[in-house]
């Protein structure tokens, strides 16, 4: 078949063409030639023609959901090179060629051999061609056209949102919009009438209407109330063809609920109400409950409750319970039936959320009266205070009073009260207390240190009826005592670095103190007085409750000594004040310029130093030679005769020598060896401890100026005398050697003879480890070191 924009050439085909014409005509009212896309034939040059208008085809038809037993006729391919001698060779391409749409390739009639659905695919796009059945060459180049699928009314209408839920409020005025549902029909809507939809209500009228075209659900009614019906179910219908006689339809249910308002105002069942209360509630406690209705929910139910007047307004309170929506009656203050028997209320509901629109249904608050009777009860007896706050000091002896608590029966009877502890904790146990005064006293001795504060509890009960019974808490409060001294904070790591200047702060100390600051907040520092002066350390109390540490002197050498003790005495400001020594043992280390530790061992002075192992082997050497050059000289001077006598004026060196051949080994006071040094340092005659003298000896007056002028000679006569007429020296002959070290000098003494007065820092514990053949010397020393650190 060939279609033109003017008539059919062939008049063979003149009959189909009409046909085609007048099928495109009712569908489309018109025919539109497009033109047609060539392809290149293989193997030829790109040549730019106008088409032949015979080979030029409009979009062809084909309705869908065709159930015929025959394949359906959906148009004819024909080319003017036809002569209808077979020669002419039609071939079809594109979407569903071959296997939806298929063609005879002798006639170009094409057929649809599938039922074809719309809403899966609504065109096709193929190609056709002629060619030369014999040579295969083309007659006629590529056009493309496309086969559009008709569409029918097969799909119903349909709710994808559907079922729905919503609300609307009570009471709303009849028109308010509720919802607006929306139907979608999968027909081609520009074809007819079959997607077209319009709504109709099935269920749920006269209370709700839906509009046709737009689907908007609209109340119905006025004034429809939540408490006398809440849920509707409301079926809408939506059907196509413009809702005529065939269409297709689809249904949706839509629950509507209709919310609360507050158009109910809250009302009390009765107008009188009475109550019972003990006299023994307790204040605070609850001791009723009152409720006004409500036929609302929610919010709009709320209330709250007051009391607005009678002679009970001071002793009770009333408040709202916002789950059960109920009025809480408490106690105020004790009842006592004695003094007033029944009280008055007027209590009143009133909700919190109102809606001005319906104030007209109101008011929205209800008044009842409640009458309170008070119950007449044997009360447990009553402390003077609802709990006690006492004091002890700590270190208190046994026994010593804390306080006293005191309570009464408040009853007309008046009876009388013990008082005894409740032993239910370990602290209860600490403490005891008088059963008839209610005096409380100490079980033990209290370290405030350890617990600063007790709780006990202190019942009461009467004598007549012992199961009432009343408690209190008691707390006891541990005052301080200054009975602990200050000490160190923590344990310092003091260093002092080798290039030190003097007065430069090494470490700055602090103090603590268990008691509390009224005994002992403020410390002050200070070096242990006992001791000689130390040379190389000192201490400045910053008053601050800090000290600081500061160098007295330039340079230290670890090779020399790289530790040193400092006993330190802290004391607090408490009454009566105390005190503490502590020892801070200071490190020597090599430092950077800066002042940052580079090592604090002795054995890595050389090494740090960068020397070579020849440079260490030749300093090794130098050492050893300048020993053996110091052992020979020490030799010689030995073998040389020292004179007897020394000069006054040589005080180089002298050397002391003393030789006690008197005695035995128990005289060890006969002699002070420290009288011989110097004659300016006998200022008086020392006497033996170990035999008590006959008569006493002269007194003897040495000025020191005329000390310092005695020479030699006279002094040693002088000894020689003291000697002989002595009566508590032994009755045997005694050798004393004297020797004058010269008069004293301002530097101080380089001689070795004060080590004998002065403590040593040699630390014999080694001895220890030499084995069995030195225990008896390591006991020995380390008795001294014992006694040293005693």
């Amino acid at each position: 078949m060939r279609i033109t924009s003017t008539s059919c050439i062939c008049p063979v085909l003149v009959c189909l063409c009409f046909v085609q014409r007048c099928y495109g005509a009712a569908h489309h009212g018109s025919i539109k030639v497009t033109r047609n896309q060539t392809k290149h034939i293989e193997g030829e040059t790109e040549v730019h023609h106008r088409p032949k208008r015979g080979w030029v085809w409009n979009q062809f038809f084909v309705l869908e959901e065709h159930m015929g037993p025959d394949p359906q006729y959906v148009g004819k391919l024909h080319s003017n090179s036809d002569k209808g001698d077979g020669s002419v060779k039609y071939i079809l391409t594109g979407e569903g060629a071959g296997t939806i749409f298929i063609i005879d390739d002798t006639t170009g009639d094409i057929h649809s051999t599938k039922s074809l659905d719309r809403e899966q695919k609504t065109h096709y796009v193929l190609h056709a061609q002629a060619i030369d059945r014999r040579t295969n060459k083309p007659l006629e180049p590529e056009s493309e056209f496309i086969i559009k699928v008709q569409d029918i009314n097969d799909n119903a209408p349909k709710f994808t949102d559907g079922p729905y839920i919503v609300t609307v409020p009570e009471m709303s005025e009849m028109g308010t919009s509720v919802l607006q549902v929306t139907a979608t029909d999968a027909d081609d809507p520009t074809y007819g009438n079959s997607a077209r939809v319009v709504y109709s209500i099935l269920q749920g009228q006269p209370y709700f209407s839906v509009d046709p075209k737009t689907g908007v659900i609209r109340t119905a009614l006025h004034n429809m109330d939540r408490e006398a019906r809440e849920h509707y179910s409301v079926v809408i219908q939506a059907k196509d063809m413009a809702g005529q006689v065939g269409g297709l339809s689809g249904s949706t249910t839509v629950n509507i609920t209709l919310t609360d308002v507050n158009d109910n105002p809250p009302r009390f069942p009765q107008k009188h109400y009475q109550l019972y209360v003990p006299e023994s509630a307790q204040v605070g406690s609850a001791v009723g409950k009152i409720k006004a209705n409500d036929a609302d929910t929610g919010s709009n139910a709320d209330m709250k409750y007051t009391i607005i007047n009678g002679d009970g307004a001071g002793v009770f309170s009333i408040s709202t319970d916002k789950e059960t929506r109920e009025g809480i009656l408490s106690l105020k203050k004790p009842l006592n039936y004695e003094k007033k028997k029944s009280y008055t209320l007027n209590i009143e509901g009133a909700n919190t959320h109102l809606d001005f629109r319906f104030s007209h249904l109101g008011p929205f608050k209800d008044v009842t009266m409640l009458k309170i009777i008070v119950g007449d009860v044997d009360e447990p007896p009553l402390f003077a205070m609802p709990s006690y706050v006492m004091e002890v000091y700590e270190n208190a002896k046994i026994g010593t009073a804390v306080g006293s608590v005191t309570a009464q029966d408040p009853d007309t009877a008046n009876s009388l009260v013990r008082y005894f502890i409740d032993h239910n904790t370990e602290e209860d146990r600490y403490f005891t207390i008088d059963a008839n005064t209610g005096t409380i006293k100490t079980a033990k001795i209290f370290d405030r240190e350890e617990t600063s504060w007790y709780n006990i509890t202190v019942a009461a009960s009467e004598i007549d009826n012992p199961g009432l019974v009343s408690h209190v808490p008691v707390g006891i409060r541990i005052l301080d005592v200054n009975d602990n001294p200050p000490e160190l904070a923590r344990e310092y790591d003091v260093v002092v670095c080798e290039n030190a200047k003097p007065g430069q702060v090494i470490q700055t100390i602090t103090a603590t103190d268990k008691d509390n600051s009224a005994n002992g907040a403020r410390f002050h520092f200070s070096l242990d007085e006992g001791l000689s002066l130390n040379p190389n350390f000192t201490l400045r109390d910053n008053e601050d409750n800090t000290a600081s540490i500061l160098t007295r002197r330039r340079r230290y050498s670890r090779t020399t000594q790289d530790i040193y003790y400092l006993p330190i005495l802290i004391s607090d400001g408490g009454v009566p004040p105390l005190s503490s020594s502590s020892t801070l043992t200071i490190r020597v280390c090599a430092c950077e310029r800066d002042g940052r530790v580079r090592t604090c061992h002795a054995e890595a002075f050389l090494s740090s130093a960068g020397l070579s192992t020849g440079a260490l082997i030749a300093i090794l050497l130098c050492v050893v030679i300048l020993l053996a050059i110091v052992v020979l000289f020490i030799t010689l001077r030995r073998s040389k005769k020292e004179p007897l006598i020394i000069s006054e004026e040589d005080v180089r060196e002298n050397v002391v020598t003393y030789d006690d051949e008197g005695g035995g080994e128990e005289d060890t006071e006969a002699f002070d060896i420290t009288a011989l040094r110097n004659p300016s340092a006998a200022e008086e005659l020392k006497y033996r401890r170990d035999v008590r003298p006959e008569v006493k000896p002269a007194t003897r007056h040495h000025p020191s100026s005329s000390l310092d002028s005695i020479n030699v000679q006279e002094f040693i006569k002088q000894r020689l005398a003291e000697a002989d007429l002595d009566p508590s020296v032994p009755p045997y002959d005694s050798l004393q050697t004297y020797a004058y070290e010269g008069h004293r000098s301002e530097a101080g003494s380089i001689s070795s003879l004060d080590s004998v007065t002065t403590q040593s820092d040699q630390d014999y514990n080694y001895l220890g480890d030499w084995g069995p053949e030195f225990k008896k010397l390591a006991e020995l020393y380390g008795e001294i070191e014992s006694e040293r650190t005693t």
